[in-house]
């Protein structure tokens, strides 16, 4: 290997030139010492785009001091873009990550360099790029220019991860730690009633795509007792880890690399980085891949649970800004809710707290902030869980979204949310709906009986429907026998006030195939 071009990063970053674009590894696999000698000769450049997925660690081209210098044009809105988002020394790509790899392929988005970070060549002159595939490889691919920081700390990873140093026109050698996460506390009481909620909704053999954060961190530590789970994710984090060390992944049942872990990146701690270090078990695979729905789809059962900022009444979703502020990315929520839709079986879900800001807004509202961009059609949308319960909406009219939508809302703010919907004409004037009144979720039993599984639990607005044609589809004896009279119908309001019951002085049941 002593032909190789090894060099030091100042030597390396020498290459760049000013107007060109220039790619950045992704999040914790990041090239800090290339990111740093290029900032450092910053005043011999200008007009440098700067592309990224996203970055963790310090982004110090974002300085003001390097306005004109370095703009960059990321694909999702971290922590240490925010600011230069909103100040205009960033531009956020809105797109889904399952298209990302095509812009660099098709010259849509054409790449002067490219800066990543991988293990050192094996005996053949292979290095793995480790952590981050997501969408490294086509940039590698595209690039005219690749500067690589190899690090023997990056692990090496299976699946589609590797490239030649042949490929590689500069190589700077580093020993530096891989940008670890601070691990995650116990989850808040929200996220424990908001993750005992989805993990019902997950049954033994599903296959899960979860990220990280709370939520998803209450949802695994609540799924021990299933069995044969799979995980095909763009996101392989420490949660997901715990998960497979308690036995209950065993990735048999998927169609899509049987009794294999598939993912694009992890971000985590040490401990997940040597997980992954030379585990064949564990496969990496770019996001054009990974996050195809009909990839995803390929696998029974998939349950992909995905996060938001506000949910409408129609169930229009916002996940990547705050009114106008950008705050994260599309990343691959759509590509996974559209996935798990497809999946037979499969449940997509949006599962997020109902309150925000201390309990002072509520996030299921009548319609999204002004500037709040829809990520997730209300046409795509199945399953909404808050700390409050489930609504499903899929297949439903906007009245059943509404109620079941103001069924999962905080009571402080369900009856402005009904008194909207009302004004609106989304439900009737009439709709004798008890906003104040908690649906018990306790109160739910599954049942089973041989192959079928049965669900018994109290009803809901949203079972008005159900229950009509559960009436008439009895014969005229039975009718008489249950209702102790002659009766040819029963209407909306009769239908309402049935379903409509408060859990504490008035409930109702019923039995659904499940």
């Amino acid at each position: 290997m002593s032909s190789l071009n090894y060099v030091t990063a100042e030597e390396a970053v020498r290459n760049i030139q000013s107007g060109e674009r220039v790619f950045l590894h992704s999040a914790a696999a990041t090239p800090q010492r290339l990111v740093d000698a290029m900032t450092a000769r910053g005043h011999e450049l200008s007009s440098v785009e700067l592309v990224s997925i996203h970055t963790e660690g310090t982004a110090p081209y974002l300085d003001p001091c390097f306005d004109g210098v370095f703009h960059l044009n990321t694909f999702f809105v971290g922590a240490n873009t925010r600011a230069a988002v909103a100040n205009g020394m960033a531009s956020y790509v809105p797109i889904f990550l399952s298209e990302i790899p095509n812009l660099f392929r098709s010259g849509i988005m054409p790449l002067d360099v490219a800066m990543v970070q991988v293990s050192p060549p094996d005996k053949h002159g292979y290095c793995s790029l480790g952590i981050h595939v997501d969408i490294q490889q086509a940039a590698v691919e595209s690039a005219k220019l690749v500067i690589a920081q190899i690090n023997p700390r990056m692990p090496r990873t299976f699946g589609d991860t590797l490239i030649h140093v042949s490929k590689i026109h500069h190589i700077v050698p580093v020993d530096l730690p891989l940008i670890a996460l601070p691990q995650a506390g116990e989850p808040d009481d929200v996220s424990i009633q908001i993750g005992s909620h989805v993990a019902r909704l997950i049954g033994h053999g599903s296959c899960l795509q979860l990220g990280i954060g709370n939520i998803p961190n209450a949802v695994l530590r609540m799924l021990d007792d299933k069995r044969d789970l799979g995980i095909h994710t763009e996101m392989f984090s420490d949660g997901l880890l715990q998960l497979m060390e308690a036995g209950a992944v065993t990735n048999a049942h998927k169609a899509v690399h049987t009794g294999k872990t598939v993912t694009s990146f992890t971000m985590g701690s040490q401990k997940l980085y040597d997980y992954v270090d030379d585990n064949p078990s564990v496969v990496f695979y770019a996001s054009d891949y990974v996050n195809d729905p009909r990839v995803i789809s390929r696998n029974d059962k998939v349950v992909a649970v995905n996060s938001a900022i506000q949910v409408d009444l129609t169930g229009q979703v916002s996940s990547d800004s705050i009114g106008y502020r950008f705050f994260s990315g599309i990343g691959g929520q759509v590509d996974f809710i559209r996935g798990a839709a497809m999946s037979r079986g499969g449940k997509p879900i949006i599962a997020l707290p109902s309150t925000a800001k201390g309990g002072a807004v509520s996030r299921i509202v009548p319609h999204l902030d002004e500037g709040a961009g829809v990520v997730t059609s209300r046409g795509d949308v199945h399953y909404v869980v808050t700390e409050f319960g489930v609504a499903y909406l899929h297949g439903k009219t906007i009245r059943e979204r509404a109620l079941a939508l103001m069924g999962i809302a905080h009571p402080d703010f369900r009856q402005e949310l009904l008194d909207y919907v009302k004004e609106r004409k989304y439900v009737y004037g009439d709709e004798p709906v008890n906003p104040h009144r908690s649906y018990p979720a306790p109160e739910e039993h599954f049942y089973e009986f041989g192959d079928e599984r049965w669900l018994v639990r109290p009803l809901k607005p949203t079972d008005e429907r159900r229950l009509q044609e559960f009436f008439y589809s009895h014969k005229p004896e039975t009718v008489y026998n249950r209702y102790f009279a002659v009766k040819k119908s029963l209407g909306h309001r009769e239908a309402s006030e049935l379903c409509c019951v408060d859990y504490r002085d008035r409930m109702a049941y019923g039995v659904f195939e499940n």
